[in-house]
């Protein structure tokens, strides 16, 4: 089987139009990131032979090469792994953050705490955001080839990372799946029970705080794993995708949605120290650890023996959404929401011009892999 891996190199230019007009709220923002301290020491890139280009194959050739700094198997059982120090503080720090965040995110933006998916090249007015968000659960779904046939559809479902439980409470109601959610955070916890209740879910949507990499779940148990935006919080990719491999049952569809680094180039050992500069930035206002690239993943899936990978960047469908944010927080009732949400939401408020940095100068992706576990 073959995994294509789309490398779109810029945005479309009316995204980055968009993108622009926004973007003169970077340089005073940053001067003020720059006290600001990163959760982990560097946001480094993985050694250059780790990386793919273009077409990758899933199996075949000389085999997948393990990233550095990172496992590629693990068994629930038997596997140990070493506990850096930060650990513990980067998910207290992630738990915070989201226990603080969520309810601004909510009462501005609603159910889904993701990116939303664009047109390029489109015109995008304030009521578009909303649906781009579904649109974007949609079109992952698609792409990972998710069954819609009665008999094929997903029956049983985990969201890792599942925020305020907006895309379990579609899964389910999509298919009539059992869905079960994942979060660090307990007010998240408690919220997305909440609304699952107040929407008639309740029998069919449970939520709890859980490690994503650590997860309450037996071998093979769910048909669809999925993962909207979660993996750039997780400080040991290899065990996330070893969890999200090990809970999945065979022939289930495995779907990551997440920000990666770009990736690099045949004669480079690693991002450039201005490159790494700005995400450790990015790092230390969002709770992030190490970044990885697009092709870090698909090595690590074709390490796991699982099959049908694909990879895609989709960074021009998403151009939009960080400037949208941006100017819902610069509304009055936006202002005031984020400056009694406390310093770490602020800090992260801070941060999103940073992130529209990202993507303009090609560092950032936002890159979805999928794939399917044997039968």
């Amino acid at each position: 089987m073959m995994a294509s891996v789309s490398t779109s190199k810029s945005m479309n230019m009316s995204a980055a139009a968009h993108s622009s007009r926004t973007f003169s709220w970077a340089a005073p923002m940053s001067a003020l990131l720059m006290r600001l301290p990163c959760v982990r020491p560097t946001c480094q890139a993985v050694r250059r032979k780790s990386q793919t280009r273009g077409v990758v194959a899933a199996s075949g050739g000389e085999g997948p090469i393990k990233p550095s700094g990172m496992s590629t198997r693990r068994s629930r059982s038997t596997a140990t792994r070493a506990v850096l120090p930060e650990d513990g503080v980067l998910q207290k720090g992630i738990a915070e953050f989201y226990d603080a965040s969520s309810g601004l995110w909510e009462d501005i933006w609603g159910d889904h705490m993701h990116h939303g998916f664009y047109d390029p090249n489109a015109t995008v007015s304030v009521s578009d955001h909303r649906s781009a968000q579904i649109r974007m659960i949609e079109e992952a779904l698609q792409f990972a080839a998710v069954p819609e046939d009665q008999m094929k559809r997903p029956k049983s479902v985990v969201d890792v990372g599942c925020g305020i439980g907006g895309s379990s409470r579609y899964l389910a109601r999509k298919y009539g799946a059992q869905c079960q959610g994942i979060t660090l955070s307990p007010v998240q916890a408690q919220r997305a029970q909440a609304l699952a209740a107040a929407q008639g879910l309740a029998d069919k949507v449970s939520f709890q705080v859980a490690d994503a990499l650590n997860q309450p779940f037996s071998d093979a148990q769910f048909d669809l794993v999925w993962s909207m935006e979660s993996g750039e919080h997780m400080p040991d990719k290899a065990m996330f995708v070893g969890e999200l491999a090990r809970v999945a049952a065979p022939g289930a569809t495995i779907i990551i949605v997440t920000w990666c680094h770009r990736d690099l180039s045949p004669s480079e050992e690693s991002l450039r120290p201005e490159e790494i500069v700005l995400l450790n930035k990015i790092c230390g206002a969002f709770y992030l650890p190490a970044w990885c690239s697009t092709a870090d993943y698909v090595n690590l899936l074709q390490s796991l023996s699982l099959q049908d990978i694909k990879a895609a960047d989709w960074s021009e469908y998403v151009a939009p959404f960080w400037p949208a944010v941006i100017s819902s927080a610069l509304t009055w009732k936006g202002f005031i929401s984020l400056m009694g949400s406390g310093w770490k939401t602020i800090k992260g408020a801070l941060a999103m011009p940073l992130m529209i940095e990202g993507y303009k100068k090609d560092l950032i992706k936002f890159a979805i892999i999928t794939c399917r576990k044997p039968e």
